[in-house]
């Protein structure tokens, strides 16, 4: 049976989604249809995950199932943004696909954290009304077992996270780039991950769609009705609703989201601060940017 050649690990609210759509629209990649198997995630029932419709992928013919469609393609890759988080994912992805090519888009820290609970929001799955709430809840959450999705600042020191799938693959198979490249420099960066996979790297994907958008429901009862279907029968929604029609659709539905509270981004910045100045010597990459509200 098929399996992956490579993955793409997180992090969680940092253009994994979008990246999935463009890899996906290359005639040389095969990405499972099912963004979020999770499969490797290793802990699978270790944790609360209040409001979670959807369950991961448990058993290793389902799992291989998701690859059955592939006919000849060069890369065959899924996205599961809580590889990068979880501890045992490295290893558990080793055992199965020992040469396997790994990716990881990370995003500033404290813009990641922010626009996770915004997510969290928009799901109807954060019963906190602010963001500082939730900053203040997530050591006791972390307690009680709730499950990472709600871990909105511990998920944001990459060092050890990127540090792990180094130590399992080697650099050479372990792909990271920044959300800022793939925003701002979006077909240069693409070129760079095809080249990674070994794929065709003049080929062109169609950017202009923006996956994944973060904002507050317009109409929460009709945003919530689409996110149980989706979640329900992905394969429906997915025929029924192209990925462009979906993105439109939500585009509609959501409104912008209120700022970043300017004081809660500065502390937030400033317990990052150390871990940054690691990841950048890891990764070598400048990351001052990310350190602008320390002071």
């Amino acid at each position: 049976m098929t399996m992956p050649n490579f993955f793409i690990v997180g992090a969680q609210k940092a253009g994994t989604t979008s990246l999935y759509h463009y890899l996906n629209q290359h005639p040389q990649v095969y990405m499972s249809p099912r963004k979020e198997p999770h499969f490797f995630e290793g802990m699978h029932s270790e944790f609360r995950r209040p409001g979670r419709r959807s369950t991961p992928v448990r058993d290793l013919s389902e799992y291989q199932a998701l690859f059955e469609g592939a006919s000849g393609e060069r890369a065959i890759g899924e996205a599961s943004a809580s590889y990068l988080y979880s501890p045992r994912a490295p290893g558990l992805i080793k055992s199965s696909v020992p040469d396997a090519k790994v990716i990881a888009i990370l995003r500033n820290p404290a813009d990641r954290a922010y626009s996770n609970f915004l997510y969290c929001v928009q799901v109807g799955r954060e019963p906190l009304g602010s963001f500082a709430e939730a900053l203040q809840a997530e050591e006791a959450r972390t307690q009680d077992k709730w499950g990472p999705l709600w871990y909105y600042k511990q998920k944001g020191f990459y060092y050890a996270q990127v540090k792990r799938y180094f130590d399992t693959f080697g650099r050479d198979k372990v792909g990271v780039w920044l959300y800022e490249d793939l925003r701002n420099h979006t077909l240069g960066t693409l070129g760079e991950v095809f080249r990674f996979l070994g794929i065709d790297e003049s080929f062109v994907p169609d950017a202009s769609i923006e996956y994944n958008p973060s904002g507050i429901p317009r109409v929460g009862r009709l945003y919530k009705g689409v996110r149980t279907l989706s979640a329900q029968n992905p394969a429906l929604v997915e025929r029924v609703l192209p990925a462009r029609l979906r993105d439109y659709v939500k585009s509609r539905i959501l409104v912008k989201p209120p700022p970043f509270p300017p004081e809660v981004r500065r502390q937030l910045t400033y317990s990052y601060k150390e871990d940054i100045l690691r990841l950048q010597d890891l990764i070598g990459r400048d990351l001052s940017m990310w350190l602008e509200d320390t002071g």
